[in-house]
């Protein structure tokens, strides 16, 4: 798998949380759950261990693939880490997401929330392999 740089790999697997506790609590929480037509209790009902560690696990697959991508094509380079984590968003997660959407009938504002975090983890996920080493 080439030289991943475990802990970038583990660091941007977190930084999800990080900006999924962002996204989806203070900035967007309450439009996501209307969207969804969830209650705060309708949340509390889900089996939060569960949730959260196959969430983690997600993303630690995601940034072992990105560490491994990083690794295997030797780029270092800022600007071209920044384009190739946030461009799988965009070109690879936001396009499947939006296919989900529309045949599930979803709403517009729900896909720009969902898609708009994708991006945003890519995108810290591609600051920390640029601060720790690709």
């Amino acid at each position: 798998m080439g030289n991943i740089n475990l802990l970038a790999v583990f660091a941007a697997a977190a930084s999800g949380f990080l900006v999924g506790g962002l996204w989806y609590g203070p900035l967007f929480g309450k439009i996501w759950m209307k969207e969804h037509g969830y209650t705060e209790e309708d949340l509390a009902k889900g089996n939060m261990i569960k949730i959260y560690g196959l969430t983690f696990a997600f993303s630690v697959l995601s940034a072992l693939m990105l560490g491994h991508l990083f690794a295997r094509t030797g780029v270092s380079e800022n600007h071209i880490v920044m384009m190739m984590s946030v461009g799988i968003a965009i070109g690879f997660i936001i396009p499947a997401i939006g296919t989900n959407y529309l045949f599930s009938q979803k709403s517009g504002k729900l896909f720009a929330i969902d898609a708009g975090y994708w991006v945003c983890f890519y995108a810290v996920m591609g600051i920390i392999f640029m601060l720790l080493g690709a």
